[in-house]
C-alpha cells in the first residue's frame, strides 16, 4: 500500500501530539509515585472511563473480532462478551471498595486485607508474576498483532541498522513502542491517560470510516445481509446477537457453540476466570483507574461508562466490516487463508488519502495505549510492591519515580524478546483464561468473607495454575481445535478442583488475627453477613453492602442496559429500524433506573475515612 505525504503528516502529526502530551505532563508525574502511577489520585470519572476503554481496544482487537464473525457470524462475539457480568460486578460491588482501599496496586491490598508473611509472600509473589510473565504476554501478542498489521498494510523492506538487517515492520513497530516508551517513562500515568483520550477519537473515528467504506464497497446494507445469508446459510446464523436459534422444538445452539460451552461461557467462565481487564472482583489496570479516581463516585461511574462503551458502543464498526470481509475475501488472506488479516486486508484496498493515514495513526493509537497502561501497570507491581517493599524501603520519592522510569524501559527490553518468541495470539490468549479459570472465587469472596485468608489466594493460585496445565495437556487435545468444548471442560475441571482445594486449605489454616480484620474493615466497610462478627466487635453493627440490595438490582439493570444497547445499535446498524429503538428504550429505562437508585443510595452510604 502506498501511503501519500498527506497520509504520512497525519501520522507525524499524531506521533508528535503523543511525545507533546508526555512532555507536557513529565514534571507533574515525576513529583512522587502517587503522582507517577496514580496521577495524585486527582481524575474525574470521563477521563479514567476512557482510559480504560483506550486501553482494552488494543491493534489486535478488530482482528481477533473480524476472526470471530467471520467464523461464526455476529454471536460469534459471545466469547468475550459474556464477561460483562463480571464487568458490572466492579461497577456496583467492588469499585467503591477498591477506592476506599487507598492501595497503589491491587496486590498491595494483600497486606492490608492478610498479615504476617505469607501476606507479604502473596503480595511479592503476585507483584512479579503479574510484572513479568503475565505483562510480557500481553505486550507480546499486541506487538506481534502490530507486526502483522503492517506486513500487510505496507510491506516494507528490511534495513540495515549498525550493521544488522531489521525487517522493516519491525522497525515500525519499533518506534511506536519508542515514543510509546518515552511518554509513559517520562509522565507515567498522566501522559497515559491523556494520550489514551486523544488515541480513542482517533481509532474509533478511523474504524467507523472504514466500515462506512466497507459497507459501499459490498453494494450496501441490502447486499451486504442478502450475501451473509447466503454464505452462513441463513439470516440468523449470520446476524443473530444470540449464541442461541429458535427451532420448532426450542432453543438450540448453534453447532460451533455446543450447549456445554455455551454453558460454561454464560454461567461459569464470567466470574470463575482471572483475564486482565475482566479480573472478578476488579484489579490490574481497570482497578489502577479506579484507584486514580478523585472520589468514590468517580471510580464506579468511570467504571460504569467503560463497561457501556466497551460492550455496547465500539464492536459495531468492527463487527459491520468484519461481516464485510466475509463477502469481499471469502478465502481470507495468503496462503494460511488468515481472516482476521482481511481487516487490514480491507483497509487497504479500500481506504484512500487521507484516510489511509488516518487509519495507520488509528492503529498506531490503538498499539500505543495498551502498550503505555501495559508498561506503567507492570512497572507499578515491580517498584512499588517488590522494589520498595522487600529492597529499599526508606529511599526518596525522587528516587522511586527514577526507579519506576526505568523499570518501565527494563519491561520494554523484555517484551521484544517475548514477541520473538510468541507463535500465536489466540494460543496466548487462550493460556491465560485457563491459567487464572480456578482463582475468580477466591478473588471476589475476599471483600465479603472475613474467613477468607492468605492462604486461600496462595492456595487457588497454585492449584488454579497446575490443574490449568494438566487438563490443557490431557483433556484439550482430546477435542478439535475449533470444538470449545475443549475449552470448556479445562475450565470446568480448573475450577472445580481448585475451588475444592482453596476451600479445604482456609478451613485448615488459621483465620487472620482480629486486629487485621478490625483494621482493613475500618478502612474498607465492606458490610454484609460475612462481616457482621467483625463489624460488631469494632463497634459498627450489622452493616449492609455499599448499596444494599440495591447494588443487586444495579448489577441486574446494569446488564440489561447494556445487552440492550448493544442489539439496540447492532439493529439500527443493520437497518432494523423499530426493533432497535425498543431495544434502546429498554436501556433508557434500565440506566434510568440505575441512576434513581445512585441518587437514593448516595444519602445512605457510611462515611468512610480518607486514609493514606
Amino acid at each position: 500500500m502506498a501511503l501519500t505525504a498527506i497520509d504520512w503528516a497525519i501520522v507525524a502529526a499524531y506521533f508528535i501530539l503523543s511525545l507533546a502530551i508526555g512532555f507536557a505532563f513529565t514534571k507533574r508525574g515525576g513529583e512522587s509515585l502517587s503522582e507517577y502511577f496514580l496521577s495524585g489520585r486527582n481524575v474525574s470519572w470521563w477521563l479514567a472511563g476512557t482510559s480504560m476503554v483506550a486501553t482494552t481496544f488494543a491493534a489486535d482487537t478488530p482482528l481477533v473480532v473480524t476472526g470471530l464473525v467471520s467464523a461464526h457470524g455476529v454471536a460469534g462475539n459471545w466469547l468475550w462478551w459474556n464477561m460483562l457480568m463480571s464487568g458490572m460486578l466492579t461497577v456496583f460491588f467492588f469499585a467503591r471498595l477498591w477506592r476506599r482501599a487507598r492501595v497503589m496496586t491491587d496486590v498491595e491490598f494483600a497486606e492490608i486485607r492478610y498479615s504476617g508473611e505469607p501476606a507479604a509472600v502473596l503480595r511479592g509473589f503476585r507483584a512479579l508474576y503479574l510484572a513479568i510473565p503475565i505483562n510480557l504476554i500481553v505486550l507480546g501478542w499486541v506487538t506481534r498483532a502490530m507486526i502483522k498489521i503492517l506486513t500487510i498494510s505496507l510491506g516494507l523492506h528490511a534495513v540495515r541498522i549498525l550493521g544488522f538487517t531489521v525487517p522493516g515492520d519491525v522497525l515500525a513497530v519499533g518506534i511506536c513502542f519508542i515514543i510509546t516508551v518515552a511518554y509513559s517513562a517520562g509522565a507515567g500515568m498522566w501522559a497515559v491517560l491523556w494520550t489514551d483520550l486523544v488515541q480513542f477519537v482517533i481509532k474509533m473515528s478511523a474504524v467507523i470510516i472504514l466500515a462506512v467504506y466497507a459497507v459501499r464497497a459490498v453494494g450496501g446494507m441490502d447486499a451486504l445481509k442478502a450475501g451473509l445469508t447466503t454464505h452462513f446459510g441463513s439470516a440468523d446464523a449470520a446476524l443473530s446477537v444470540l449464541p442461541v436459534k429458535v427451532t420448532p422444538t426450542g432453543l438450540e445452539a448453534y453447532a460451533w457453540m455446543p450447549l456445554l460451552a455455551l454453558f460454561v461461557f454464560l454461567s461459569v467462565q464470567w466470574w470463575a476466570a482471572w483475564y486482565p481487564g475482566a479480573e472478578p472482583g476488579g484489579g490490574g489496570y481497570i482497578a489502577q483507574r479506579i484507584f486514580s479516581a478523585k472520589t468514590e463516585r468517580d471510580g464506579v461511574l468511570a467504571t460504569l461508562f467503560f463497561n457501556v462503551a466497551h460492550y455496547a458502543i465500539r464492536p459495531w464498526p468492527w463487527i459491520i466490516t468484519g461481516l464485510c470481509t466475509v463477502l469481499l475475501y471469502p478465502a481470507g488472506i495468503g496462503p494460511t487463508h488468515d481472516h482476521e488479516a482481511a481487516y487490514v486486508q480491507a483497509f487497504v484496498d479500500l481506504l484512500p488519502t487521507p484516510w489511509r493515514g488516518f487509519m495507520m495513526a488509528g492503529f498506531a493509537a490503538a498499539y500505543m495505549s495498551t502498550v503505555g497502561t501495559q508498561l506503567n501497570w507492570g512497572a507499578s507491581y515491580l517498584v512499588n510492591d517488590f522494589y520498595k517493599r522487600f529492597l529499599n524501603r526508606t529511599a526518596s520519592e525522587k528516587h522511586y519515580v527514577s526507579m519506576s522510569r526505568l523499570a518501565t524501559v527494563f519491561l520494554f527490553l523484555a517484551s521484544a524478546v517475548v514477541t520473538m518468541h510468541l507463535q500465536t495470539i489466540e494460543g496466548a490468549w487462550k493460556f491465560l483464561l485457563a491459567l487464572g479459570s480456578g482463582t475468580g472465587l477466591v478473588l471476589i469472596l475476599r471483600w465479603y468473607w472475613w474467613r477468607i485468608n492468605a492462604w486461600s489466594e496462595i492456595s487457588a493460585m497454585i492449584a488454579s495454575f497446575a490443574v490449568s496445565l494438566a487438563a490443557i495437556t490431557w483433556i484439550k487435545p482430546r477435542f478439535a481445535d475449533t470444538d470449545f468444548r475443549g475449552d470448556a471442560w479445562v475450565m470446568i475441571v480448573t475450577v472445580v478442583v481448585s475451588t475444592i482445594v482453596w476451600i479445604v486449605v482456609t478451613f485448615a489454616t488459621k483465620p487472620e488475627p482480629e486486629a487485621t480484620l478490625e483494621s482493613f474493615y475500618r478502612r474498607v466497610r465492606p458490610g454484609g453477613p460475612g462481616w457482621a462478627a467483625v463489624s460488631e466487635r469494632a463497634g459498627f453493627g450489622r452493616e449492609q453492602i455499599p448499596g444494599g440490595a440495591l447494588a443487586w438490582t444495579n448489577w441486574i439493570a446494569g446488564i440489561i442496559a447494556v445487552y440492550a444497547s448493544l442489539f439496540g445499535i447492532g439493529k439500527i446498524v443493520l437497518g432494523e429500524l423499530l426493533p432497535g429503538l425498543i431495544m434502546l428504550a429498554v436501556a433508557v429505562l434500565a440506566f434510568a433506573w440505575i441512576a434513581r437508585s445512585f441518587r437514593e443510595d448516595r444519602a445512605t452510604l457510611p462515611a468512610v475515612a480518607e486514609t493514606a
